[in-house]
């Protein structure tokens, strides 16, 4: 039974494999271009070790603001395509203007656009074969539930709809039922007593426990698991997995036992990551600032013809350990938005004015806000702070929402650039779940992964 029943590359595994291969296949087009065209910019030799460390680093780095390591966006050619151009674009224009770690420019111009041509060429032949080969079926993982059927429906469409490769190919009641048993025709169903056959037959990669009780399980259910669990098959259990394959954390999941949940980063008491977090807030707040004075002329104009009205937004939110303190921005709504009551901003809210929705597109309504991060109220990564009237109304219908308060509020975060604007106890439910994910497993790999997706938001436009 511990023989592998198929290949299959987990999510980690993919975006790994993408980011190696898309460096040796431009390694690979300046190899055919010095080989094979009069190419002397850039060679393939020790000598260029250098020079070819910062061309793996800015593709790494622009591939990552440019979501070329996005597998929805990897499985989709032309959106690939448009992707890959962006990207590398960018760091062309990045290396050309390190000469200092990179080659001077060739007496031959036209050497520059037989590199971006290399560039764009072979990693996008990469991805017609990563889209050909590694998301084609033979590379799916077979996968057999394990669960109440009131949790099938939501586990199979969560973890779908998040890795098209995990294929669902069946589910096995764990709960002992009765002729009035609900029933779910999602899935074909299969019989406890099976559960071996079934692995063989189906070629099953592993098996997924979805239920909030495991006193729910059968005693012969129980029994077959243990048996397949002794002999090395591979048993998961549902939230692990959520976790891994959506980054969040399942809130909906968690129950009495709900401490097994929450083992918070050991950087949240990090004395040493502490302080790096805050050198960085101050410095990237006080460039903000500078960068703010530079641009107020202009959004002062824009108001003035536009926004009619005061310039800024003053709003009381709720920060670190729910304390209250005033938040700043540049009004993006007409004045007397809530002059009824508190309400959810809506997507192409009517409140929002013309150069208003342009301020929250490109996010410059945010810029006031690295006062607040300069005066230790907010840090420049945490979850978006709230205000209290919707605190309150959240923590009573959403289970855990004032966790998110244990760290401070920041002025971009993990639920930012991972999902839209939260307009909805749903969506808020859903910004929570990405909140806890960074408040449990926050680093500085985490927090470089959300500034470049922040740089990638405001690159195509998308705040809101």
């Amino acid at each position: 039974m511990t023989k592998k029943n198929g290949i299959h590359f987990e999510i980690s595994e993919r975006k790994i494999l993408l980011r190696i291969i898309d460096i040796l296949m431009t390694f690979l087009g300046i190899f055919i271009l010095c080989r094979y065209f009069e190419f002397d910019y850039l060679t393939i030799s020790m000598a260029n070790a250098t020079p070819l460390a910062v061309l793996a680093i800015y593709i790494s780095i622009f591939g990552t603001i440019f979501e070329l390591y996005d597998l929805q966006q990897s499985s989709r050619l032309d959106i690939s395509f448009r992707n890959i151009v962006l990207c590398m674009s960018t760091v062309l224009l990045f290396y050309l203007l390190t000469p200092f770690v990179t080659p001077f420019l060739p007496e031959a111009r036209l050497q520059i656009v037989y590199f971006f041509i290399a560039l764009v060429g072979f990693v996008f032949i990469w991805r017609v074969v990563y889209n050909t080969l590694i998301e084609s079926p033979r590379f799916y993982k077979n996968v057999l539930v394990v669960g109440e059927l009131s949790n099938i429906e939501k586990v199979v469409n969560t973890l779908s709809s998040a890795d098209p490769n995990y294929k669902f190919v069946g589910f096995i009641n764990s709960e002992l039922t009765s002729e009035d048993s609900i029933t779910y025709k999602g899935l074909k169903e299969y019989q406890p007593q099976h559960l071996a056959t079934i692995i063989l037959e189906e070629h099953i990669s592993e098996i997924l426990v979805a239920t909030t009780n495991v006193e729910h399980i059968t005693a012969d259910l129980y029994h077959e698991l243990m048996l397949l669990l002794e002999r090395g098959f591979k048993i998961r259990e549902y939230t692990q997995v959520y976790e891994e394959v959506t980054n969040k954390v399942p809130i909906q999941f968690v129950g009495k036992d709900f401490y097994k949940y929450f083992p918070f980063s050991r950087n949240n008491e990090n004395q040493l990551y502490r302080f790096f977090h805050r050198m960085f807030d101050i410095i990237v707040s006080l460039i903000g600032i500078v960068f703010g004075l530079a641009i107020l002329p202009l959004i002062f104009i824009g108001n003035l013809i536009s926004n009619k009205g005061p310039l800024f937004y003053i709003q009381e939110r709720i920060g670190q350990n729910s304390t209250l303190f005033t938040i700043y921005k540049f009004r993006t709504m007409v004045v007397d938005a809530e002059s009824n009551r508190a309400q959810w901003a809506q997507k192409n809210d009517s409140r929002v004015t013309k150069f208003g929705k342009f301020l929250r597109r490109s996010r410059i309504d945010e810029i006031p806000q690295f006062f607040n991060v300069l005066m230790g109220h907010m840090s420049i990564i945490g979850p978006r702070p709230e205000r209290p009237f919707f605190v309150a109304e959240l923590s009573r219908s959403i289970p855990f929402y004032e966790t998110r308060h244990i760290i401070k509020p920041g002025l971009t975060g993990w639920a930012q650039v991972n999902t839209r604007y939260g307009a909805s106890v749903e969506d808020s439910l859903t910004k929570l779940q990405y909140d806890l994910y960074y408040i449990k497993h926050r680093s500085f790999f985490l927090d470089a992964n959300i500034i470049l997706k922040t740089l990638s938001t405001v690159l195509y436009y998308r705040g809101q």
